[in-house]
């Protein structure tokens, strides 16, 4: 059968106006978790279809939106670029303000007496040695955000080095050149894929490196039974950080839970720098190795039947600033009080941290059905969070928020419904517990700003990531937000 070309057009444009029929006919239905969904509804099937509404209005964002947001960036993007420029210098950078419209930085939230809050964290930052840690979810792994917030502080206040480094890593670092033996295994308390050691000493910064297996158990037939294993750490200058990460003379290696005999050797360019044997009592120690310049080919090499639980390496200057990244990749920020307190406060009392930043809730976004969910994931939140800060008694802490993420939503990439309320949810929570907090949903634009940050190549096409150039703006942006109040700027 032979069909001329306009019985083909016919049939095609006849087909297009049935389907623009049906959307007229389709509804739309609200779910569990405040999301729409449209299509046809018969029982617990639904058959997926939009309605007129949506097929025929204009899905192109509000040209006004989009100026708002290009202002957001556009306003410190020079700054940004001027900073990279001398990413290899040690030297200060204050912020010029007189290219910089300051109306258009999301300020940091503060509990009742925002002074004394400011006051203990100006006199936190300015002390002779000031060590920040930042935890936080997948934003953090490779060092991002950290990685520009320390150097930023560290041009300020003072203070060189990348900070903590895991000694088995399960992403890129770009801030520290640390190899390991192939004969290391990395094991996570915020990993639920994992078995949880018994124990439950994972140390402060939840995580721990292991060359031999771990025993329950151990006892004298046990022991004779075992070989000794070797392991080796390498530590070198990294080639493509920011300068003042480059320079670390005082490395610490920290340990804990060792129940055999463990010797260590330290090596500098192949002269041998250190001797001794760990401290075999199951409880946390740091090894400190203090040089007098930066080791260009540093070998740490140990020896034991049973390894001891390695919570990792830290890097730092003589003085000043020192920012530990802690990226738990899928946690939610919920993991804390169910490690073992004692490690975690024996660690803490060493490393004698003045600032903590925790950096939740993206995690939980995709997974709230209602208010109610949001109340308890706060409130579940805030116990373990405080219990991080009864650890610390001096330390300042800060929370930065979830960023916008997106769904798509009947075609269109639209925010978490829930999102806007889990936000404000935490800021509530943070300011009833002394707790300040910096909304990255705001400081991006808001509702549905994710959309254009992945327009404009700031953010990944998962809707929820920060591209490298995006990751440098919402960093810059929390940084001047800190910066504008420890100086009292408006």
């Amino acid at each position: 059968m032979r069909y001329s070309p306009f019985k083909i057009v016919f049939y095609i444009v006849a087909t297009l106006l049935v389907l623009l029929g049906v959307t007229f006919l389709s509804s739309s239905k609200k779910l569990n978790n405040d999301k729409t969904q449209e299509g046809f509804f018969i029982g617990d099937i639904n058959i997926k279809f939009p309605t007129h509404h949506s097929f025929l209005d204009d899905q192109s964002e509000n040209p006004s939106k989009i100026k708002s947001l290009d202002s957001i960036v556009n306003n410190i993007e020079g700054l940004v670029k001027d900073l990279d420029k001398n990413a290899t210098e040690s030297t200060s950078k204050i912020p010029d303000f007189t290219k910089i419209d300051t109306s258009k930085v999301q300020r940091i939230k503060y509990p009742n007496n925002k002074k004394a809050f400011l006051d203990e964290l100006r006199e936190n930052l300015q002390s002779g040695r000031s060590r920040i840690i930042h935890y936080g979810d997948s934003q953090l792994e490779g060092d991002r955000i950290s990685g520009y917030l320390r150097n930023r502080l560290q041009g300020l206040y003072g203070g060189s080095g990348p900070g903590f480094v895991p000694i088995v890593q399960v992403y890129q670092q770009i801030s520290a050149n640390v190899t390991h033996s192939d004969n290391w295994t990395r094991h996570a308390y915020f990993d639920p894929t994992q078995e949880k050691f018994f124990h439950k000493k994972y140390g402060a910064y939840t995580s721990l490196s292991r060359f031999t297996e771990a025993y329950e158990t151990v006892d004298s037939l046990l022991l004779d039974s075992l070989k000794l294993q070797k392991a080796t750490i390498t530590i070198g200058i990294p080639t493509r950080s920011y300068g003042l990460l480059r320079t670390f003379t005082k490395i610490g290696l920290h340990y804990g839970h060792a129940v055999a005999p463990t010797t260590v050797k330290v090596y500098n360019d192949g002269v041998l720098v250190k001797s001794e044997n760990l401290i075999a009592d199951g409880l946390y120690h740091k090894l400190a190795i203090d040089l007098a310049t930066t080791p260009s080919n540093l070998k740490i090499e140990l020896e034991s039947k049973i390894s001891p639980d390695f919570y990792g390496l830290t890097l730092d200057g003589k003085s000043g600033i020192s920012l530990d990244n802690v990226a738990m990749r899928g946690s939610s920020g919920t993991v804390f009080a169910g490690s073992n307190s004692g490690n975690f406060q024996q660690m803490y009392q060493q490393l004698q941290p003045k600032l903590l930043i925790f950096q939740y809730g993206g995690n939980s976004v995709p997974y709230l059905k209602d208010s109610l969910e949001v109340k308890e994931y706060a409130s579940y939140l805030k116990n373990h969070i405080n219990w991080v800060k009864r650890k610390s008694a001096t330390a300042s802490v800060i929370f930065i928020g979830p960023s916008d993420m997106t769904t798509n939503e009947n075609g269109q990439m639209k925010t978490y419904p829930l999102l806007p309320y889990l936000n404000k949810t935490l800021e509530a929570m943070c300011i009833e517990n002394g707790i300040a907090f910096w909304s990255m949903y705001d400081a991006m634009g808001g509702k549905n700003a994710m959309q254009h940050w992945v327009d404009q190549g700031l953010a990944a096409n998962d809707y929820t990531h920060f591209s490298p150039a995006g990751t440098k703006i919402i960093s810059e942006l929390f940084f001047l937000a800190m910066y504008l109040d420890l100086n009292d700027q408006k």
